[in-house]
């Protein structure tokens, strides 16, 4: 097998993925499968990614899941001078993975994505009313803290460069408001300035359920 794969289009995780793929210039193919069909649990699939989730990246011989690592993996791989997804001096390495870590557990994990399972999806997990409210708060105080950093005037999460990082709190930031949570100032400006870099509109358009 040769090329890049993508599968999974149509959630906050497959954009993920397709995101560092058009800003990066790569030349991939989609492999158009959603969350929660019978796709999900075809032979096939499951042979690739036994776990059934999207988005699932293939590249050669490599399969990788989970959208945080799949977009690390291709900011390392095929970051160039001219278009990097990740920082090369040491100290910005390490803000860029402080953040990865942040937006995965603090945001997405704890908070968001209890939002998720008992607001969005409670015919399958259960209504739980003060689990999603204490999710809420949770995150608005995760969140909060998370301005203080834009407070000296950078453009993005790590500077004035757009780096993964920022692909992946620009995912939160839209799943939070979908769940009418409100945004500090400085992530509300932010988020305005994620629209005016050019790979924002390709992404969200190769996501996009057809």
């Amino acid at each position: 097998m040769a090329g890049l794969i993508l599968w999974g289009v149509g959630t906050s995780r497959t954009l993920r993925a397709h995101w560092a793929l058009c800003f990066l210039g790569l030349n991939y193919e989609t492999r158009v499968i959603r969350t929660r069909t019978p796709e999900m649990e075809s032979e096939e699939y499951r042979s690739i990614n036994p776990r059934g989730k999207v988005p699932t990246l293939q590249d050669g011989e490599l399969t990788l899941t989970e959208s945080p690592a799949i977009v690390t993996y291709l900011a390392e791989t095929y970051s160039t001078v001219e278009k990097a997804l990740i920082p090369t001096q040491k100290s910005a390495r390490a803000e860029f993975f402080e953040w990865l870590s942040f937006i995965s557990m603090e945001l997405d994990a704890t908070s968001l994505y209890v939002l998720r399972r008992h607001e969005g999806l409670p015919e399958i997990y259960g209504p739980a009313p003060d689990a999603c409210q204490v999710a809420r708060e949770y995150f608005h105080r995760m969140i909060t803290a998370g301005s203080l950093r834009l407070k000296d005037g950078r453009r993005f999460l790590v500077g004035d460069d757009f780096t993964g990082v920022d692909i992946l709190m620009t995912t939160c930031l839209d799943w939070a408001k979908r769940y009418g949570m409100s945004l500090p100032p400085a992530f509300s400006s932010y988020r305005s300035r994620i629209d005016d870099e050019p790979s924002t509109a390709l992404a969200f358009a190769a996501n996009a359920v057809k």
